[in-house]
């Protein structure tokens, strides 16, 4: 049979008035090539969210077109590309309002500080556009693991200090292109001490006692984060959230920092 021969109920009028901000799919893993400052490229698979609206007189939008505005890309869901695929999203579905959100893991080969001996630690980032009418509006968040010791755990012990693995999420907008392993740089030497996969005994007493120098409060890392993401130059607008898994108390620290204004 042929597919215009059949009926389209998503096209139907719809008599309830209501209008959608957002209607589309979730959770779609797909195969993503990335931006790579040292590979030039790196090979990843997302779980990417794609929404539009929906006027309020049609009863239901078409998600098959979703993925096929998403196969028409292959695998460039990168910051170029992105708008051109909410362009294509708002065309093909007759909306006003395009919206993507790809989340991703993104790894990085770190040599351990005294062996040197190389493994790959997960970073997890994200790309999330909406287009309304011409307005475009992109962000990325990267969140790096980290590791802290608390200042007042070290201040009023005889014998070492507790601490902890945290995550640092940096969310922002920029004005040109900002390579993810630039904002892990900035986190990593805002932290008592960076994290890696894969450490040897010569390894793991140069990071305990770099840590132990290096005493940090969530609150340390998100104002020393601020401060350098600053003088970076080329952010626009951030959101930073650290969160500390902490070693002595069965619930989280946590503080939060965002710009005042672009920057």
């Amino acid at each position: 049979m042929e597919v215009d021969a059949l009926k389209d109920v998503q096209n139907q009028y719809d008599y309830r008035n209501v209008y959608l901000h957002r209607v589309g799919v979730k959770g779609v893993k797909y195969p993503i090539v990335v931006l790579d400052k040292r590979n030039g490229t790196q090979s990843t698979i997302a779980s990417v969210n794609m929404y539009v609206d929906l006027p309020r007189d049609y009863r239901g939008t078409h998600m098959s077109r979703f993925i096929e505005v998403l196969n028409e890309f292959h695998l460039e869901v990168h910051p170029k590309r992105i708008k051109e695929i909410l362009e294509r999203l708002k065309s093909v579905l007759n909306a006003s309002r395009g919206v993507i959100e790809v989340d991703f893991p993104y790894f990085i080969s770190k040599k351990a500080p005294v062996t040197g001996i190389e493994s790959y630690l997960e970073y997890q980032c994200a790309f999330n556009a909406e287009m309304y009418e011409s307005i475009f509006k992109f962000e990325v968040s990267v969140t790096t693991p980290i590791h802290i010791l608390c200042p007042c755990s070290k201040e009023i012990s005889e014998r070492s200090a507790h601490n902890q693995r945290a995550l640092c999420k940096v969310t922002f907008h920029s004005h040109e292109m900002v390579w993810i392993e630039d904002i892990i740089s900035i986190v990593e030497s805002s932290a008592s001490a960076p994290i890696y996969t894969l450490l040897k005994r010569p390894d793991e007493k140069f990071i305990t006692e770099l840590a132990y120098d290096n005493p940090r409060f969530v609150e340390d890392v998100a104002r020393d984060v601020a401060l350098k993401l600053r003088n970076y130059g080329k952010i626009n607008w951030y959101k930073i959230e650290v969160e500390s898994f902490e070693s002595i108390h069965l619930h989280n620290a946590y503080t939060c920092v965002l710009s005042d204004e672009v920057l």
